[in-house]
């Protein structure tokens, strides 16, 4: 897929490539076709010159966009590893993630570098774990340099041999684990080829037509199919204008962005996609309300990306117990293990974790079954359980039954019982309008339905969110919800006392 991108790139280099977005939602070209490739030399030039060979690891903090696209197109041409960091992760966490990568090189952008303030000190530290450095220091600046930043990459001028690099390694990218002991995912070339076809068949872009999405796995595909891609405005107001402005056929949005750009009045075109994190069936069709022709859910993990994907009026049909993701996609193959843990395999599957032996199936860490149609039905993570009476409860097994209408994010959640017990609680999120009165009216029924897993308390609040991608983060609304029903009984107990 990369080589065929630049082959594409070169074919027609005065089309637009990437486009960006004013804050009144304007549309502006950042880089043509032409620009695209020329960067992309450069980068190859200058990293050959620094000694890059292929097995090399370099390390990216560079934000998306044109730079980072012609950086990972730099590193596959000549066949290094680019180790994906997160410059907002925190000093301690990226050390521990360099320890493990060991880069020879990092590669960071300004603003990467000014936000996360990191850059000069920890230069000195990782020398010290990476003693073939030598003199070259391990940060350079891509791109515009700013005072206070680490050097700049330096001119292109070293003349690359094309080479047949077969199937090494192509990308490590960090997913969870502590700050001892982090994990990293590594997808070989073929795989991260397999898994930009798998999104390039359910794109299917078309030559100009602009598609709306960031990711590498949305811009990569687009691009080699001769479609420019406009990054998403960073505020919900400017992107509901960029959306009203461009009309995409096709735009790629995470579950929060989409919901931001609702309470910000946005209206769609063409299909919408979303993954990342959960879309419930009521986000999906309040998309498709908003204008949307399709709202489709994507169900992806670092380590296989796509794995299903199912659309608005399929999900919101399905009226079984768990969450419907929809058919594994052509070439991924499902399992279960003794537990319920389903297990994935196919082309697009990560190789191994760094430091790990090679695996084709991915644990992906939740409880799932197929039902008749052969399509993946989730019934929540594995480590997601609450005990609560000597029962096991799955919170994805039960969650869809509380997207009503006014409800934008629901969660369950365990609290302690302080018996060693744990005692169940919906986390409600409302929607913009929505008042409490009637989303208690609206789950009377949902809430009755759910038996024995009926939540014991109703919390208001809202939810959480955690990582790039803003999933709900489980672990602080838990402690969100303890804290809220300890104030309550501390209240009632003061109240009681004073009467």
């Amino acid at each position: 897929m990369l080589d065929r991108l630049d082959h594409a790139l070169r074919s027609t280099p005065e089309r637009p490539a990437v486009l960006g977005a004013t804050a009144t939602g304007r549309l502006r070209v950042r880089a043509t076709r032409g620009e695209l490739a020329g960067l992309a030399d450069a980068y190859t030039s200058s990293l050959y010159a620094r000694g890059l060979r292929p097995g090399d690891t370099v390390g990216v903090a560079v934000r998306p966009g044109p730079r980072a696209l012609a950086v990972m197109l730099a590193l596959w041409r000549l066949g290094v590893r680019g180790a994906v960091l997160d410059p907002g992760a925190g000093p301690d966490v990226l050390r521990a993630r360099l320890a493990l990568a060991r880069p020879a090189l990092v590669l960071a952008d300004a603003t990467a570098q000014a936000v996360a303030g990191w850059a000069r000190p920890l230069a000195g530290r990782v020398r010290l774990a990476l003693p073939d450095l030598a003199a070259l220091g391990p940060v350079v600046t891509v791109g515009r340099r700013l005072p206070g930043c680490a050097p700049a990459l330096g001119a292109a001028g070293a003349r690359v041999p094309a080479v047949d690099h077969g199937d090494g390694d192509a990308v490590i990218v960090f997913t969870s684990g502590t700050t001892s002991s982090p994990k990293a995912v590594v997808h070989s070339r073929s795989s991260l080829s397999a898994g930009m076809d798998n999104v390039s068949a359910l794109f299917r872009a078309r030559p100009d037509e602009p598609v709306l999405g960031g990711t590498f796995f949305v811009l990569v595909p687009s691009l080699a199919q001769g479609a420019p891609v406009a990054l998403p405005a960073r505020t919900p107001r400017a992107l509901a204008r960029q959306l009203h402005r461009l009309r995409p056929r096709d735009t790629y949005l995470t579950p929060p962005q989409l919901r931001d750009a609702l309470r910000a009045g946005a209206r769609f075109t063409g299909r919408v996609w979303t993954g990342s994190a959960p879309a419930s069936a009521g986000l999906l069709g309040r998309v498709r309300d908003a204008g949307a022709a399709e709202a489709w859910g994507v169900y992806a993990l670092t380590e296989l990306f796509p794995a299903a994907a199912v659309e608005s009026r399929a999900k919101a049909a399905y009226d079984g117990e768990g969450d419907l993701v929809g058919a594994p996609l052509p070439g991924v193959g499902t399992r279960r293990d003794a537990g319920g843990e389903l297990l994935l395999t196919g082309p697009a599957a990560r190789h191994r974790y760094l430091g790990e032996e090679p695996d084709p199936w991915v644990r992906t860490g939740d409880r799932a079954h197929l039902d008749a149609q052969g399509r993946i039905v989730l019934e929540g993570r594995c480590k997601d359980m609450v005990l609560r009476r000597a029962e096991n409860i799955y919170p994805g097994l039960y969650e869809p039954l509380l997207q009503v209408r006014g409800v934008e994010l629901a969660v369950l959640v365990g609290v302690p019982a302080g018996d060693g017990d744990e005692r169940l609680v919906a986390v409600v999120q409302k929607a913009a309008g929505a008042t409490e009165g009637q989303l208690r009216a609206a789950l009377a029924g949902p809430l009755r339905r759910m038996g024995s897993a009926r939540p014991d308390a109703l919390l208001f609040a809202d939810v959480p969110l955690s990582g790039r991608s803003r999933k709900p983060d489980r672990a602080a609304t838990a402690r969100l919800a303890d804290a809220r029903l300890t104030g309550a009984r501390l209240t009632g107990a003061r109240l009681g006392a004073h009467a």
